[in-house]
């Protein structure tokens, strides 16, 4: 058995060859017990199986499960290179029966595993059983052989498994490994227990008993089995080493460390090398796991191993960061088991090489000044709480780093003091913030975001998780429960649910507690940068602060946002391709079934271009490339490309976004931008891109909205129900509609004309020639008459038309249509100087109820609502002239 790789597929085929089920690894942030930090052990993924929340398609299962311990109560973080077994990031080998076989089947597939699969000599071997587990001690007897001798009854805690104080439990079964007598060290259970001699490889759990409460036990209906196996611990049994970090997969780690800083693996820096390679897993893990570097929860602990690792690469005496070097190394090792490292190599080499650049900086600063003060302290002296804090603030040193940098000469750090600087600093924070007009609702925000901390934000790699409801607020007021029919505002300490920014809205779904209690969401808010809040209302029963509850987006909604987001990142860079660099983004809206996109553009887009753009963005969803999210700061983005929004402030770490194709040896993708909000994996998810309206918005603004996916495919099919049914009216197929639209309109034109010629004839030579000719009104020749049905537009024509036929006249042309009167007044150019035709308007305008009239003394028009005075409007203009 030479490699750690075919120890791992030794057990997983062995299981899967007598019927086990062999499940891929979860995540290192578990999404079903917001209780822990981090996945610790191989059951986390189960535990909803074990206790019958959940239920699966197979009974026996096989994994090999990523662990870290690096926070809580499993915290190896300062062991790690000082032991011979501690690690941040380990393997854990498991098999489970979720209610199939129980103990003997468990201890016979052990036996046959460990004596003939792997070979090691059962003289080598011995067991433990908790104490009052004789059923497990026959088994063990009767399929080993064992004397009892050789199966130690152990009585603590530490052979009795459970999952909390209530729920499934049972008694343990343990294997330990007999390295020798030359090595230190007893049996387990022996006052030299803890010597290195006997070292457990292997753990078998049986649940047997469900703990309702204290002294409350009773028998599971459906008793189960889980076990653990440390890989790296069986590794190096089976390779013939005492010390996990000289197996292979370790040594080839550290062999990596020692070439990359020009050092010696056995040599001084040999500890240096050991949390290198060990902090090296850790970290690339949690990146891929979508963990990012952080000040709080998973990001802190994350960051703290990674300056770990770091500072032990600045003890070596590198000078340029390390640890990115590293990771094809990692990869090569690893990767074909855990693909997710492939798939994340470039996220998880810039964001070391980010963080290693960014603590060699506060490094050098911090050491100055730390040196500074505390050049007259001696061993056994302390550091100032003001001046670690000062270290904090001012240059990002973290406090456990001070007493890391200070613990090799015996000094320690006045940690109340620092306590007591951070509580002043908050204070002065809040004394100086100003609310947004809503103080005393947003006051409530800066309480608890003091008092429960930040949301921890899960959605960048799930839909659905289990959290811990932090806090709870109705009416403006936390509560400790609220009830059925109240609506609620809802704090977790890690949530899948995006709260509104950046302008994507927030996510919908359901949060679900025990006992029935569910709060139906509509909105999810961000409040102060660092709260999650979840808007909905409480049904069935009451939900209260410190419930386990189920977090589940709605999953469709969600989508149909991630693709219109997306879509925003492509349609920015295509208007850019397309109208110049001047175009920049001024706001936007990403909706699930919309987007909304304003630009800085000074003129309407012509339809060509926006066909174009659409073609453009399109092209790239079809060509379905990746969509990629690194770490970096803001100044390596810009440089690589990343486009940023005028007037946004950024921090020392941004997410850049890149999406789309490198085509023609592009050096980047379609689209590179700063982006905090959820995208789709390939551009592909979008679907479909269509425009459907182009607007201003502002002087030298321009707005653009569009639909993707389905909302794009509804868009396009209610258009084509309308040209179905138009097809449909018109009695031609649906290509032809076009051409017999055209059709109608252009017949329609020239009816119109025939109609427009017929009234002007009917006006001007209807009734006779004795109907026209000029009448002497007050010595003028005057020409009047009321018209039924002319449209207005026409009267001055017709008026041109009478000035030229009767030589010298005054005309006055009255059109009654839609109950509404138009006036227009000619007067030849002999009379001009004697008549006014914008007097003789506006004296028939005032019959009939309009207001003036206007044009020129040789011609006038005007209009009035009153129809029924049109003949008497043609009588007061006759008798002004008259007059």
């Amino acid at each position: 058995m030479s490699t750690t790789s075919e120890i791992r597929r030794t057990f997983l085929e062995f299981f899967v060859r007598n019927g086990h089920k062999e499940v891929e690894s979860s995540p290192l942030v578990p999404l079903n017990d917001p209780t822990l930090m981090f996945t610790n052990a191989g059951m986390v993924q189960f535990k909803n199986v074990f206790t019958g929340a959940e239920t699966r398609p197979y009974s026996r299962a096989v994994t090999s499960q990523k662990c870290v311990r690096a926070g809580g109560k499993h915290n190896d973080l300062d062991n790690v290179g000082y032991t011979a077994r501690h690690h941040t990031f380990f393997e854990m080998l498991g098999n489970f029966s979720f209610g199939d076989y129980f103990k003997e089947q468990a201890i016979e597939y052990a036996w046959t595993l460990i004596t003939r699969e792997y070979g090691l000599p059962p003289e080598r071997l011995l067991v433990t059983v908790h104490s009052t587990d004789e059923e497990a001690a026959a088994l063990w007897r009767k399929i080993t052989g064992f004397p009892d001798s050789r199966i130690l009854r152990i009585p603590t805690s530490d052979n009795f498994w459970s999952m909390g104080d209530t729920g499934p439990c049972g008694p343990c079964s343990e294997i330990f490994f007999d390295h020798g007598e030359h090595i230190p060290g007893g049996p387990p259970g022996s006052a030299d227990e803890d010597g290195d001699r006997f070292i457990e490889i292997w753990n078998l759990v049986f649940m047997q008993f469900e703990q309702r409460g204290p002294g409350d036990r009773i028998d599971l209906p459906r008793p189960s089995v889980d076990t653990g196996m440390g890989l790296e611990r069986i590794a190096a049994v089976l390779q013939g080493k005492h010390d996990n970090y000289d197996i292979d997969l370790m040594r080839g780690l550290i062999e990596a460390v020692a070439h990359a800083a020009g050092t010696d693996p056995d040599g001084p820096s040999r500890v240096s090398h050991r949390v290198i390679a060990d902090h090296l897993r850790a970290s690339c893990f949690l990146i891929a796991d979508g963990v990012l570097p952080a000040n709080e929860g998973r990001g802190y602990v994350l960051r703290r191993i990674m300056r770990r690792a770091m500072r032990h690469a600045h003890l070596m005496g590198s000078t340029e960061p390390l640890l990115w070097k590293l990771v094809p190394a990692l990869v090569r090792a690893m990767g074909d088991q855990f693909p997710e490292l492939d798939r994340a190599q470039v996220l998880m080499t810039e964001t070391l090489r980010l963080e290693e650049t960014r603590f060699k900086r506060m490094l050098d600063r911090g050491l100055k000044l730390l040196a500074d003060e505390t050049t007259d302290l001696e061993a056994g002296g302390q550091l100032s709480g003001d001046v670690a804090f000062r270290l904090y603030d001012t240059y990002g040193f973290p406090l456990d780093l001070t007493q890391d940098a200070l613990r090799a000469r015996s000094i320690s750090v006045d940690v109340d003091g620092f306590s007591e600087a951070m509580a002043r600093q908050k204070a002065e924070a809040r004394k100086n913030w100003a609310g947004s007009g809503e103080q005393a609702t947003e006051s409530v925000w800066f309480d608890l975001r003091d008092g429960v901390g930040a949301t921890e934000f899960l959605g960048y790699t799930g839909t659905s998780a289990e959290g811990m409801i932090a806090a709870l607020v109705v009416d403006g007021h936390p509560v400790p429960e609220a009830r059925p029919g109240a609506e609620v505002a809802l704090i977790a300490n890690q949530t899948p649910f995006y709260g509104e920014s950046g302008g994507q809205v927030g996510d919908s779904g359901v949060i679900t507690v025990p006992g029935g209690g569910r709060v139906v969401v509509t909105d999810t808010l961000k409040k102060l940068g660092a709260l999650h809040v979840h808007l909905g209302r409480v049904e069935g029963a009451p939900v209260a602060v410190g419930q386990t509850a189920r977090f589940e987006v709605d999953v469709t909604r969600r989508n149909a946002v991630r693709g219109h987001h997306s879509a925003t990142h492509l349609l920015h860079e295509a208007l850019r391709r397309r109208l110049g660099e001047h175009v920049t983004q001024k706001g936007s809206m990403v909706a699930p079934d919309r987007l909304r996109f304003d630009i800085s553009h000074p003129a309407p887009l012509e339809d060509e271009d926006l066909a174009v753009v659409e073609a453009m963005v399109n092209e790239e969803i079809r060509a379905n490339a990746p969509v990629v999210t690194r770490l970096m700061d803001p100044e390596s983005a810009m440089a690589a490309g990343a486009m940023a929004l005028f007037g946004e402030k950024y921090g020392d770490e941004v997410r850049v976004v890149s999406m789309g194709s490198t085509a023609d040896g592009a050096p980047r993708a379609f689209s590179v931008e700063l982006c905090g909000g959820t995208h789709v994996s390939r551009t592909g998810d979008i679907g479909l891109f269509k425009i459907v309206s182009e607007s201003a918005v502002a002087s030298g603004v321009r707005r653009i909205e569009a639909v993707t996916g389905a909302a794009a495919l509804e868009w396009i099919g209610e258009r084509e129900r309308v040209l179905v049914d138009l097809a449909g009216l018109l009695r031609v197929p649906p290509a032809e509609v076009s051409a017999r639209v055209q059709a109608l309109l252009d017949e329609r034109k020239r009816l119109e004309r025939e109609l427009a010629d017929t009234r002007r004839k009917l006006a001007t030579g209807g009734g006779g020639a004795d109907a026209l000719a000029p009448r002497d009104v007050g010595g003028v020749p005057f020409i009047g008459r009321v018209l039924e049905g002319v449209p207005g537009k026409d009267l001055k024509g017709m008026v041109d038309e009478l000035k030229t036929k009767a030589g010298s006249a005054v005309i006055a042309l009255l059109s009654v249509a839609d109950g509404k009167v138009s006036l227009v007044v000619g007067v030849t150019a002999d009379l001009v100087g004697k008549v006014d035709a914008v007097a003789l308007v506006k004296t028939g305008a005032a019959v009939v109820g309009g207001k003036g009239g206007g044009g020129r003394p040789d011609m006038a028009q005007a209009g009035g609502p009153d129809a029924a005075q049109a003949d008497a409007a043609l009588a007061a203009i006759e008798a002004a002239l008259a007059g």
